[in-house]
């Protein structure tokens, strides 16, 4: 007979004991759900509802089912329905009656809840972690590039010369705003939903306080009818999960394209890239493809949850049980992707010589030379006129704007003087304005990292 099983006459059947169940995904909770029954009890007991030695008695038959999980000696039945029920069951099988007693002033509703949002709450800050540890890599890359000449892009065509670090530092700017959003989400959701019950409170004597101190909450939640119901802060990490993968595979199809023999800017490490079953020459870029691929998984998770509450009447619904594993998945997938592409930036190498070649095609100077009009009082749009008909005369003689002499711009126009200067670095230098890519600006942005890094908790 189920816990639940008084007012039934016949047992589940076991097709709908497999539909029904969670077990098979929501034992991933265990040490919160034990945590939680622990910190429930105490209270229990201090507010007289159950006595000293009970309480006592449960945590030590919580604490010994927590062994027997981590050691594998704990048998899964499917028929235990979910995570809370297995262990009750497990506990009662061990103490006696006294373990009926730990669902006084409970119901499973609220001890889901405080369960996987404690689980969330963790993993926010893992994210959290993580990508602290992936800007440390952007910043410590860029140290090394603040000169390095890469062609900057607009739709994927070659604009303006910038620097290697300067590019990096714009991938730790991303990076940055997905680990706000992670802690913003931490503090927003570190709220106790224990003491809930069902949706409407328990008449027990209970002290929300003492659990929210014992599990580590801010403060208890405010309205039990919601917060039975709540799953926010599960699509919360949802959706900084697939911002956050978003993000990766951005810089993922970069390195996609950076590592072609086309490109060559960088090679990937023998250690994260794979070969091909047929083509002894091939050395792939699986890392950044799953990265990329995995980006859809993400999105996939955020709408199935998204779906799932979108007309769910108040308070909790069966439908909710489906919050957990696209969860896992997520946060799962999110963790090792982030840490694998950490691994594979610090592992890559850097081609210098072939970004620098590259920063000669495209004419990535003209924008200067633009400039350099102006300054000279040519009204804007005659100075581009002027400059769009220099790029024509280095593309018809095969050649680069900043390769072109000085006799070779005059005759374009006689106000070009000797003072102009069309080269790379001059261009990449000249660009000092507060977060553009000069070094000592690049320098500048580290510093601030350096220090995010160094004052983020």
């Amino acid at each position: 007979m189920k816990l639940w099983g008084g007012r039934f006459s016949k047992q589940a059947a076991k097709l709908l004991d497999e539909f029904n169940a969670s077990l098979p995904f929501d034992k991933e909770l265990y040490i919160e759900d034990i945590e939680g029954s622990i910190a429930h009890s105490q209270m229990l007991a201090k507010q007289g509802i159950i006595t000293k030695d009970e309480a006592e008695k449960i945590k030590e038959g919580l604490l010994e089912i927590k062994k027997e999980i981590e050691e594998g000696k704990f048998k899964w039945d499917i028929s235990d329905e979910d995570i809370h029920m297995a262990i009750e069951k497990r506990l009662i099988e061990l103490i006696g009656d006294t373990g009926k007693k730990l669902h006084t002033a409970r119901s499973r509703n609220d001890q889901v809840a405080v369960d996987f949002r404690r689980w969330v709450l963790k993993r926010n800050l893992e994210f959290a972690k993580k990508i602290k540890e992936l800007i440390k890599v952007f910043v410590d890359i860029a140290k090394e590039h603040t000169t390095t000449l890469l062609p900057g892009m607009t739709h994927l065509q070659h604009a303006q010369p910038i620097s290697f670090g300067y590019h990096m530092m714009a991938y730790a700017s991303m990076f940055k705003r997905d680990y706000e959003r992670f802690m913003e989400s931490f503090k927003r959701n570190n709220i106790n939903p224990l003491g809930c019950a069902a949706l409407a409170g328990t008449p027990h004597p209970i002290d929300r306080f003492e659990t929210t101190n014992a599990l580590g909450f801010k403060e208890p939640t405010v309205n039990c009818l919601d917060t039975v119901s709540d799953r926010d802060f599960a699509l919360e990490i949802l959706f900084n999960i697939s911002m956050l993968m978003m993000h990766a595979s951005r810089l993922a199809e970069e390195m996609i394209i950076w590592s072609t023999s086309e490109f060559g800017f960088i090679t990937l490490s023998d250690e994260y890239s794979t070969g091909s079953s047929i083509m002894p020459q091939k050395k792939n870029p699986d890392v950044p493809e799953l990265i990329r691929g995995k980006t859809g998984r993400a999105y996939g998770n955020l709408m199935a949850l998204l779906t799932v509450m979108k007309g769910l009447p108040l308070a909790y619904n069966k439908d909710t049980q489906e919050d957990k594993e696209g969860v896992f998945d997520s946060v799962k997938n999110g963790l090792i992707s982030i840490e694998i592409l950490k691994e594979t930036l610090k592992t890559m190498r850097v081609n210098k010589e072939n970004m620098l070649k590259a920063t000669k095609k495209g004419h990535l100077t003209a924008t200067d030379l633009a400039d350099y009009l102006v300054n000279k009082g040519i009204p804007f749009r005659e100075a581009h006129h002027i400059t769009g008909r220099a790029v024509a005369l280095a593309e018809s003689k095969g050649v680069d704007l900043s390769d072109l002499s000085l006799d070779e711009l005059k005759s374009i126009d006689e106000r070009i003087g000797e003072d102009v200067d069309l080269s790379l670095e001059n261009s990449m230098n000249s660009r000092k304005s507060y977060g553009a890519t000069a070094p000592e600006r690049v320098k500048e942005q580290i510093e601030y990292f350096e220090k995010f890094l160094k004052e983020s908790r």
